[in-house]
């Protein structure tokens, strides 16, 4: 094989650098950086949102309606997965104004106690919110007085939202298997 000189060497990266850069503008890349300006993406804020989240279980129009069922083994309910289109209200009464809806499902994921994977959406329905979501995923070990869980996005005025919701449960009957929880959510958006 024949020894390339230094210069034939320097050519030939310098060729292939114009070829991947002049490609790069050609649109093959399919990345690129953008300024956030272009998304209409202006200063971030910080915003708290409490509601009352009622997971209905039981009755002639359940919100909750499991899917899988638990391992018949399980204290936990180890692996049920429940489909949910819960009711988000500005109170604890689920008379009192919806805002939006919880719409997703949660499944139990823990052996040793009684601990969800969450996934949902809060969809808001209601005011200058109307359409957007808030997308929560995390852990809720239901018997501990505050869960922790992560907002990992959302959607409409909540778009690149980040942040994190604590629950708190406000009522459990524990004949019907219906909760109401309270949610705080703390949410950075643009």
């Amino acid at each position: 094989m024949a020894k390339l000189s230094k210069n034939t060497l320097a050519a030939h990266f310098i060729f292939t650098i114009f070829i991947v850069s002049a490609l790069a503008e050609n649109g093959s890349s399919f990345a690129r950086t953008m300024d956030k300006k272009v998304l209409g993406m202006k200063k971030e804020k910080l915003s708290h949102f409490r509601l009352y989240w009622h997971d209905i279980v039981g009755g002639k129009n359940p919100t909750a309606v499991p899917v899988v069922f638990p391992s018949r083994n399980s204290t936990t309910a180890f692996g049920m997965i429940s489909v949910i289109d819960d009711p988000l209200t500005m109170g604890p009464e689920l008379s009192s104004k919806m805002v939006g809806r919880a719409q997703g499902f949660y499944s139990a994921a823990s052996q040793q106690e009684v601990g969800l994977l969450m996934a949902m959406n809060f969809a808001f329905m209601e005011g200058k919110y109307n359409g957007s979501t808030i997308t929560i995923l995390g852990r809720n070990t239901v018997f501990s007085k505050v869960r922790e869980m992560p907002v990992i996005g959302g959607s409409g005025l909540f778009r690149f939202a980040r942040g994190y919701v604590e629950a708190r449960t406000h009522r459990f009957d524990l004949a019907t298997g219906d909760a109401v929880v309270q949610y705080d959510c703390y949410v950075m958006h643009y």
